[in-house]
């Protein structure tokens, strides 16, 4: 028996998103057929408002329902410290580790040549304009640990080294609770690479 046209309407978007496949969409798609009809109203309301309601930041370009954003409007945040991070979701993990207390930039992606990502499409003038004009003292390259990643951090701190601020870039290698043995050889390498002493 064919399945009717609505539920396949729902599960083909549903399919759209990432990490979900065939089985979760169907999953999903039942759940909210037979969900109380308020739990789809507010489903669909969320959607919809999602797209209308929330704007970038007009200071770090981070998503936010106001801008500026709470950390950009934080005054407990030091202005002077920016973290440099490839999409707003970067920021919601580092705000889970509380260690930074400065402010964000969001460039908007990574370099990626072979994907047609140049310069001139992240945030970079904007990035430099802020450096400038809030007197930043320090950037934290926080573009993820891969090649394009790696990239755009080493042309970052080159557009910035003229600037004559201190341009760090996060470490990393094993994480918590890792185990030598599974790690791969790249992951080894960074970790003996970003050694410190012990205190």
């Amino acid at each position: 028996m064919k399945t009717p046209a609505p539920i396949e309407r729902l599960v083909a978007s549903l399919k759209r998103l990432p990490g979900i496949g065939e089985k979760s969409a169907t999953r999903l798609a039942f759940f909210i057929l037979s969900a109380p009809e308020r739990v789809a109203t507010d489903l669909a309301d969320a959607i919809t408002r999602i797209k209308t309601e929330i704007v970038l930041c007009e200071h770090c370009f981070d998503l936010t329902d106001v801008s500026p954003c709470p950390i950009c409007r934080d005054d407990r945040r030091d202005p002077k410290m920016l973290c440099v991070i490839e999409e707003p979701a970067d920021r919601a993990a580092i705000e889970r580790s509380g260690d930074w207390q400065g402010r964000y930039h969001v460039l908007g992606g990574a370099l990626s040549p072979i994907d047609g990502v140049g310069p001139e499409d992240l945030r970079i003038s904007q990035l430099e304009a802020r450096v400038r004009a809030d007197q930043v003292t320090e950037v934290l390259l926080a573009t993820n640990p891969n090649a394009e990643g790696d990239a755009t951090a080493h042309y970052l701190a080159e557009r910035l080294r003229p600037v004559g601020i201190r341009v760090t870039r996060i470490g990393y290698g094993m994480p918590m609770g890792g185990d030598l043995e599974y790690a791969d050889h790249v992951t080894v390498g960074r970790s003996l690479q970003n050694r410190r002493e012990m205190s």
